[in-house]
C-alpha cells in the first residue's frame, strides 16, 4: 500500500505545488456559493453590512451597551468591537464546522488517486480568509463613519490571520479524516463552536471578567487572536509581536502535527466511504 509523506517539507512542497488547484477550487466554492443569487458576489459584502448595521442599531442604541467603562467611546464602539472579534471567530467557525464533512462531501474525490485530498482544508480555509477580507471592508467603513478615521495599524491585521488560517486549516485537516470514521464528529462541531463563541470574549472585553475566569478564557485559541485583531483594527495599538510569533510558531506545529494525521488516516478512506 502507498505510503503518504508525512514531514513538513512534503506539506510545503504539496501546498506549493498544488497553489493553482487551490485557488481555482477556493474560487470555485465562493462562486458557487452565490451562484444562481440575485446580487452574486455582493451579497459577501451586503451580508456583514447588514449585521453590523443590526448590532449598531440595537446594542448601541437598545441596550445603550458600552465596550470600555471611560464612557467617551464612539457611538459603534461596541458594534464595531463586537464585529472585528466576530470576524476571527468566523473564519475558525466556519473551517470547524465545514471540517468534518470536507471528505465525506468530496467523496468521488477520494477513488480519484492523482487527486491531492490534502489540499481540502486549504481550500476551505481560503474561502473563509475571503469573506473575512470583506468583513474588513465593511469594517473599514463603518470605523470611518463613527470615528471619522481608520486605525493606523489596520494594515498590520494580516499578522493577526496567519495564525489564524495555520489552526483553521489544521482544525481542518483533523476534523475532515475524523468525520470520515466518525460521522458524530458533525454533531460535535457544532457544539464545540458556539463554545468557542461564549469563551472567547467576542461579546465583551475579558477584562472585566474575573482572574479565574480570565484564565479559562485565555485557554481558548482564539482569544488571543481576537484581542489582537481589535488592538490592530479599532485601537490603533501594536500587536503583540513576540506573544503572536509564539502563537505562530505553535500554529504551525499543530499543521503539521494534522497534516500527518490526515496522511496516516487517510488510506482508509475509500474503505468506509
Amino acid at each position: 500500500m502507498f505510503k503518504h509523506s508525512t514531514s513538513p517539507v512534503s506539506l510545503l512542497r504539496s501546498t506549493w505545488k498544488h497553489r493553482e488547484l487551490i485557488l481555482q477550487l477556493a474560487r470555485k466554492d465562493v462562486i458557487g456559493r452565490y451562484k444562481g443569487s440575485l446580487f452574486g458576489l455582493a451579497w459577501s459584502y451586503i451580508s456583514p453590512l447588514f449585521m453590523l448595521g443590526i448590532y449598531t442599531l440595537f446594542f448601541t442604541e437598545v441596550f445603550h451597551a458600552k465596550w470600555g467603562t471611560t464612557g467617551n467611546e464612539s457611538k459603534g464602539g461596541y458594534a464595531t468591537a463586537l464585529f472585528a472579534g466576530l470576524i476571527v471567530y468566523t473564519v475558525f467557525a466556519e473551517c470547524i464546522t465545514r471540517g468534518s464533512q470536507l471528505v465525506t462531501d468530496n467523496a468521488n474525490y477520494v477513488t480519484k488517486v492523482i487527486f491531492p485530498l490534502e489540499i481540502l482544508p486549504w481550500v476551505s480555509s481560503l474561502t473563509a480568509l475571503y469573506h473575512a477580507l470583506a468583513s474588513l471592508v465593511v469594517l473599514a467603513l463603518f470605523s470611518l463613519i463613527f470615528t471619522g478615521h481608520i486605525a493606523t495599524t489596520f494594515l498590520l491585521f494580516p499578522v493577526v490571520l496567519l495564525p489564524l488560517i495555520l489552526i483553521s486549516t489544521a482544525a481542518g485537516w483533523l476534523l475532515s479524516s475524523l468525520g470520515v470514521y466518525v460521522r458524530d464528529v458533525g454533531q460535535i462541531s457544532g457544539v464545540l463552536v458556539l463554545a468557542m463563541l461564549y469563551t472567547s470574549g467576542v461579546f465583551f472585553p475579558i477584562e472585566q471578567m474575573k482572574p479565574g475566569v480570565q484564565a479559562i478564557m485565555r485557554m481558548n485559541p482564539l482569544t488571543t487572536l481576537i484581542v489582537q485583531a481589535r488592538d490592530v483594527l479599532l485601537w490603533g495599538t501594536w500587536p503583540d509581536w513576540s506573544g503572536l510569533a509564539l502563537y505562530t510558531g505553535l500554529a504551525c506545529i499543530a499543521c503539521w502535527l494534522a497534516y500527518a494525521w490526515f496522511q496516516r488516516t487517510r488510506a482508509g478512506f475509500i474503505d468506509v466511504l
